[in-house]
């Protein structure tokens, strides 16, 4: 069982797991994209899967650490999250549907903190 070092981040911890998650999926989607034959027309899909993992990490960390902008923050990340899992449904492929539904859980967290 794992033990919060600060209990008042608990409140947090929802949207903390679905941006760790998020991060995941969206680092493996990248990957597996870079290896897909029509990686070209990916390229939108790719950065987006960049900016997703890369906010939803950082936003992760400022709520851990108890950050006075976490919300703020969270916002942004659930506009990139968004935009990112629509990138991702274009594509038919296991790993780009499977992201997208870790962006959207992670929007809908994030847009929860911001509430």
């Amino acid at each position: 069982m794992t033990t919060l070092i600060d209990s008042t981040i608990h409140q947090h911890q929802a949207c903390i797991d679905a941006c760790n998650k998020c991060m995941q999926a969206c680092e493996e989607c990248l990957s597996s994209c870079l290896k897909e034959p029509d990686v070209q027309a990916r390229t939108h899909c790719i950065s987006m899967l960049r900016d997703s993992a890369d906010i939803c990490s950082m936003a992760s960390q400022w709520m851990s650490r108890g950050s006075m902008f976490a919300k703020q923050f969270c916002e942004m990340c659930a506009m990139i999250c968004e935009a990112c899992a629509t990138d991702c449904e274009k594509f038919q492929d296991a790993h780009c549907q499977e992201c997208a539904t870790y962006c959207r859980k992670c929007a809908e967290e994030c847009r929860k903190m911001v509430a």
